[in-house]
């Protein structure tokens, strides 16, 4: 087995339709209700409900000209951030600015302001588009205004893996500070794709719940009756710390990353293997990458999308790794709703939370799964489980798939 370097989680943010803070979005979790419902920008899609961060007013959060600047995913980063900032108990005063880095997923560029650019195009009136259009609108603008908000030179740039983009930057940040590249990096994932180009192109794929007239029922993974996903919006991010480094400053230390694993299906741009093929070989390289073996986890965080496909190969996969019996389950997408980019982050935090609160949140309506695909899938209620150690998956369109192993301190 390696010796692993267990990176120190000191602190997180989260900021989710759940609500906007952890606190508030583990009391949610824990009620296990989905939170989709009509989308008042989606109105005419065939395809027009969704789960949205509500009663977040950018400009009362970040001033009138940083939300002015900047796109919503850059808007729930932001927040995200300072959040876990203020849990690690960091100060800007204090730290070592060239020692810090920001890593943050996103699965896409942020269309909402392409959008309004492409419409005056086409009504050719080029001269009216925004100068802050491209800017704002790159996959790299959050982790750029992160740093600028905090004052932190240390390596900063993004990543994206599709739906496991939040999981691969605290994979790769990870990495940075067992490199010793960083004592400290600020890593996890963004997205608000809510815009009514990326809810068309997705319903086109037929990846989408139709389920519009029952919103609240419509994300429902492992259940045989699912039939797409609902999306959504948020951001979270971790604050990862050297174990020395938290050590010094007296950080009290959440959780540890203790490794992960990843892989690609090489198999289709859309669907998953149908077996779970990568995702297997993923949740090995994690056990192998974190030195422990699969009796040594009490929990696992799905990525439970609520497609047919997806959630199929992700219980085969997990059947076999554990032998057929699995840990307790659970899904947060049935009650979150799938933020793309961001959802590989804020089921990162959300274990942690479990492994604090040694409590596995229930999945939403789930009724009856796979028959021999059956997991032991939380539902109803919070279910106490002692674990000390637990994975959260992640796999996104074209086969990549992310593995994170969490331990407690």
């Amino acid at each position: 087995m390696p010796h692993p370097v267990h990176i120190a989680v000191t602190g997180l943010g989260l900021i989710t339709p759940a609500g906007h803070d952890a606190d508030a979005v583990w009391s949610a979790m824990c009620a296990g209700r989905g939170l989709a419902q009509k989308d008042p920008e989606l109105v005419g899609l065939p395809v027009d409900i969704a789960c949205r961060v509500e009663d977040f007013e950018p400009v009362a959060a970040h001033g009138r000209r940083l939300a002015r600047r900047t796109d919503r995913f850059s808007h729930l980063a932001l927040s995200a951030a300072r959040q876990a900032v203020v849990d690690a108990k960091l100060d800007p005063d204090t730290w070592s600015p060239t020692r810090i880095g920001v890593v943050l997923g996103t699965a896409s560029n942020s269309l909402e302001t392409y959008l309004e650019g492409f419409a005056l195009l086409g009504q050719e009136r080029p001269t009216l588009v925004s100068p802050l259009s491209l800017p704002r609108s790159l996959p790299s603008a959050a982790a750029a205004e992160i740093a600028i908000d905090l004052g932190v030179r240390g390596p900063n740039f993004s990543v994206s893996s599709a739906c496991a983009s939040g999981a691969t930057a605290l994979a790769v940040a990870r990495d940075l500070i067992a490199a010793g590249a960083c004592d400290i990096v600020l890593a996890g994932g963004a997205e608000s794709a809510r815009d009514r180009m990326t809810v068309t192109c997705l319903t086109q794929v037929r990846a989408l719940s139709r389920r519009t007239d029952a919103p609240r029922l419509a994300s429902r993974p492992f259940d045989t009756d699912r039939d797409g996903f609902v999306l959504s919006e948020g951001a979270a991010v971790l604050v990862l710390e050297h174990p020395d480094h938290a050590l010094r400053r007296g950080a009290h230390i959440r959780a540890r990353l203790r490794g992960y694993g990843s892989s690609c299906d090489a198999h289709h741009p859309v669907a998953p293997h149908p077996e779970g093929a990568g995702a297997e070989q993923a949740l090995r390289a994690a056990l192998h990458n974190a030195g422990l073996a699969p009796r040594d986890i009490g929990h696992v965080n799905a990525h439970g999308t609520s497609s047919h496909a997806g959630d199929a190969a992700e219980a085969q996969a997990l059947l076999r790794v554990f032998d057929g019996t699995p840990p307790p389950v659970t899904a947060p997408k049935s009650v979150l709703g799938h933020p793309l980019g961001a959802a590989g982050a804020v089921e990162a935090a959300l274990t942690v939370l479990t492994l604090e609160q040694q409590l596995v949140p229930p999945t939403a309506n789930l009724l009856r799964q796979d028959p021999g695909r059956e997991l032991d899938v939380v539902t109803g209620r919070p279910r106490p489980v002692p674990v000390d150690a637990a994975l959260s998956n992640s796999f996104g369109f074209g086969g990549q798939n992310t593995v994170l192993v969490f331990t407690t301190p």
